[in-house]
């Protein structure tokens, strides 16, 4: 005779939301009256999670990050929405662990399958907030430098080659793109962004969304979310809002319309999911709190002018005081940092949001519905548009993956040939005195910085210690910044646009005992003209490998970018610029769209 929990795992295997033959629409009624609120306030919030060591389901608390144990958040708390931390450098592993945490979602009373999401991680950059760095995954530039090539066809083909790495690893929504405007040249988060002109952000986004969702959203798909509404770039003096200091959104140009442009062109794209930023509106109509708080932000706009009917989710960390990486973090409740924690949860929800990120709070919400301040029809409209998409992603049809696929799709040599064709063609040339460049093959005494000496001597470089030695140098060099403290912070490039005068100093002196190519890493517009005028040859790029580097400067591959925003030519031009209004700092050094080919000419006027 069957056991009872046989007979009841016998019956539930029968209830409607199981099959799949029913329409969508009626699996999720279905669910939906089954779920008690536990269920449907875990559901409604959506945070961070590790994997253990090889591959395992996390056991220990982690307290750099403050995570729980996977069996808390999955069998306690009850959610099913991760944000995956950290690069991907075992594929097998990664796989492994994808399938172990569907098997413990499985294992709770509705089998509810996970939503597992991300940051961007098919680039350079590694910050804990914002994204991580390709691992074993293919390299691709920053999406500063896909939008440099100005190509619909080559985002949408970035796009479906990262939607094909992230279904193998069991990966179903992307918290991506970043479709703010490079209005703020001081913003810490530009890298992330397809630059300064809204029309070609707004195309570019498109076909970006397209790639990663397919046609229409379904079982082959990875969700996008649309980040950060109504536009991150207009930061007060470019401070981000992560931080206290950085909470004030300014339109001194009254120019807000200018930057819901890219979002309206991902509405029409059908992005499946939105994210409000922190920052705080001041001098506009709207009230002065955080967009995920302010319904005339989520509400009136989001829904009601701009028509968006996805989800919603915030952006992380607004309710509870935190610490990451080792920082102590307070709650982004900017404009209600004097609410408790269960007021701002309330009034998230009033906002309009459907999910919190970065949090792992849903006792709040139970709290909220018992003691009547929310009713549970309210709950119920944000619970069907995730239980929904769900269902369209075909997760609860097929939530494992295939992990031998899984490391023979990921990081596979077609993908990886496509990621350094793209960093190579990415590099802007900004000048090239007497067509200096590419080098010619005789030019072999180098003197290098930012290259690895033992990558050059694969190219048949000598290298030399000293510039004077050298017949020609080799600089890579980061876009200046001001350091900030912190385990966290410190990952947010923000103040000075300019180099120091020491290093100016320094520079100019290699400049002058030797020609010197010197190529910038953008994540923001430096200011170079010094370096512009002593330097040989001047590029810049947005993530790229030293082979990539040495390609293109030997003439193995050729530069095709252009400038995805203006580069100003003085710290004073910046400060009296307005943060809303593109191409707004006088007398720039180059142009939106500049970029030199190896024949001379400007690719764009």
């Amino acid at each position: 005779m069957a056991s009872a929990t046989e007979q009841q795992d016998a019956a539930a295997a029968t209830w409607p939301y199981r099959d799949p033959k029913l329409p969508v629409e009626q699996r999720v009624e279905d669910l939906l009256g089954r779920m008690t609120i536990e269920e449907k306030a875990g559901l409604m919030f959506q945070d961070i999670i590790v994997m253990g060591p090889g591959g395992q389901l996390s056991t220990e608390y982690n307290p750099h990050f403050g995570v729980p144990p996977t069996d808390v958040q999955v069998g306690e708390k009850l959610m099913s929405h991760f944000n995956l931390l950290g690069p991907v450098h075992n594929v097998r592993e990664t796989a492994e662990w994808s399938n172990r945490l569907q098997q413990r979602a499985l294992e709770t009373r509705l089998g509810i399958p996970v939503t597992l999401s991300t940051d961007p991680r098919h680039h350079f950059a590694d910050n804990i907030g914002t994204g991580f760095n390709a691992g074993a995954l293919s390299q691709w530039p920053e999406t500063l430098g896909i939008a440099a090539l100005q190509s619909t066809e080559l985002v949408e083909r970035f796009a479906q080659v990262a939607r094909e790495e992230y279904l193998a690893l069991g990966i179903r929504l992307a918290l991506h793109p970043q479709v703010d405007l490079a209005t703020e040249p001081r913003w810490s988060r530009i890298g992330r962004t397809f630059g300064e002109d809204a029309e070609l952000s707004a195309r570019l986004a498109g076909a970006y969304i397209a790639g990663f969702q397919g046609p229409e959203l379904g079982p082959n798909s990875v969700s996008t979310m649309t980040k950060h509404f109504p536009g991150g770039g207009p930061q007060k003096d470019g401070e981000d809002p992560h931080f206290h200091y950085g909470k004030e959104q300014v339109y001194p140009g009254g120019n807000m319309e200018y930057h819901l442009i890219p979002f309206k062109a991902a509405i029409a794209a059908k992005t499946s999911q939105m994210m409000p930023y922190y920052g705080v509106p001041v001098g506009t109509k709207y009230e002065e709190v955080g967009f995920a708080f302010n319904k005339g932000i989520v509400t009136e706009l989001l829904r009601g002018e701009l028509g968006f009917t996805g989800i919603i989710c915030t952006d992380w960390g607004l309710v509870t005081d935190a610490k990451i990486a080792g920082q102590d973090m307070p709650a982004r409740a900017w404009g209600v940092e004097h609410l408790s924690e269960m007021e701002r949860v309330l009034k998230i929800i009033e906002a309009g949001c459907d999910q919190l990120g970065g949090e792992s709070r849903p006792e709040l919400v139970v709290k909220l519905v018992r003691e009547g301040r929310v009713p549970e029809s309210r709950i119920d409209e944000s619970v069907r548009r995730l239980l929904r998409e769900k269902f369209v992603l075909g997760l609860f049809e097929q939530p494992f993956v295939d992990v031998d696929a899984a490391v023979k799709t990921v990081g596979k040599e077609e993908f990886m040939k496509a990621g350094m064709d793209a960093q190579q063609r990415a590099f802007t040339l900004l000048t090239n005195k007497n067509n200096t460049l590419p080098l010619p093959q005789s030019r072999r005494r180098v003197y290098l910085e930012g290259i690895d000496p033992a990558i050059a001597a694969g190219y048949g470089i000598q290298v030399v210690g000293k510039p004077e030695d050298a017949e020609v140098a080799l600089l890579r060099l980061k876009a200046p910044h001001e350091a900030r403290p912190g385990g966290f912070e410190s990952k947010f490039h923000s103040g000075s646009l300019e180099f120091p005068a020491q290093e100016k100093a320094r520079l100019a002196t290699i400049c002058t005992a030797v020609p010197t190519i010197v190529d910038v890493h953008l994540d923001r517009p430096a200011i170079m003209p010094e370096l512009a005028s002593s330097a040989t040859a001047l590029m810049v790029s947005y993530g790229s490998s030293s082979e990539a580097f040495l390609d293109v400067v030997l003439g193995k591959a050729a530069p095709e970018g252009r400038l995805p925003f203006d580069l100003p030519s003085s710290m004073s031009a910046v400060e009296a610029s307005r943060s809303d209004v593109p191409y707004d700092t006088a007398e720039p050094a180059f142009r939106f769209g500049h970029g030199l080919r190896y024949a001379g000419n400007l690719s764009k006027e």
